[in-house]
């Protein structure tokens, strides 16, 4: 049900807040971490609004009943509207476009240990919740909200793809990247079919692969303490370390969605 929905997801956004800002004497990752807090806050609320518009025309909280209510007596203007605060909230968790601008800033500001976490782990468990609530309740209505997960997803393929030309922070050029592919994934939602579920849990599945191993690579590259942040830094690595910059030339690749690697199946 939505209580248990919506408790499940702010116990690990309260745990994402408190890592991001882990270093609390960098300025920079205390700066991620009330950035984080506060726009997560803005869309903690959008959702219970959402959740409370959809409990006053149903009645209740519970998946299947809403879902057999809309089945027998269709669907009224207090449920679409909570459906389009409840999306709001579940795009704002999953770093989607327009909901979005949190994410380049707390990728960048927090620790890299705890970036290489928010690109993998927040992503599977947004876009497993966002099939369980579009599946269970919602299906029924599919031609209501079916073209609100389109625009999502096609606006954050593009900006993921465009904004991260210009960046020169490796982060901030993940965190784009993140975004991209979050559209892909929800491209797959989109559908509102069994399969379409299916395609998306194994694109995330393929993503998380492809983001262990980009940061597998950062996280060796790290030099007397400090890990890699700027692109730049990695100019001459094909001489000093062969083998490492392959590994990394194929996983970027991959994510690029260039055939004939994993990341060009999945899309």
């Amino acid at each position: 049900n939505f209580l248990l929905l919506y408790l499940g997801l702010e116990i690990q956004s309260l745990s994402l807040y408190v890592i991001s800002s882990f270093r609390r004497e960098n300025l920079k990752s205390t700066e991620a971490g009330l950035k984080y807090f506060i726009l997560g806050s803005l869309s903690s609320g959008l959702m219970l609004f959402g959740i409370s518009l959809i409990y006053g025309s149903t009645g209740s909280i519970n998946f299947e009943l809403i879902s057999s209510l809309i089945t027998s007596k269709g669907f009224y203007p207090g449920i679409i509207a909570g459906l389009v605060f409840l999306i709001s909230g579940f795009a704002f968790k999953a770093s989607a476009v327009p909901f979005h601008m949190w994410t380049p800033d707390v990728y960048e500001g927090s620790p890299t240990s705890v970036t290489s976490f928010f690109a993998i782990v927040p992503k599977i468990a947004g876009i497993a919740v966002f099939i369980r609530f579009m599946y269970s309740p919602f299906q029924n209505i599919l031609d209501q909200w079916q073209y609100i997960l389109v625009f999502i997803s096609i606006a954050s393929m593009i900006l993921g793809a465009v904004a991260a030309i210009n960046q020169k922070n490796i982060k901030r050029l993940i965190a784009y990247s993140s975004i991209s592919h979050m559209g892909y994934a929800i491209a797959g939602i989109s559908t509102g079919t069994e399969s379409g579920f299916k395609s998306t849990m194994i694109y995330i599945l393929i993503y998380s692969v492809m983001n262990i191993g980009f940061f597998a690579f950062v996280f060796l590259m790290k030099r007397s303490g400090k890990y890699v942040e700027e692109i730049n830094e990695l100019s001459g690595i094909s001489k000093n370390h062969p083998l490492a910059a392959l590994s990394l030339l194929i996983v970027l690749f991959s994510l690029a969605g260039i055939p004939p690697l994993a990341g060009f199946f999945a899309k």
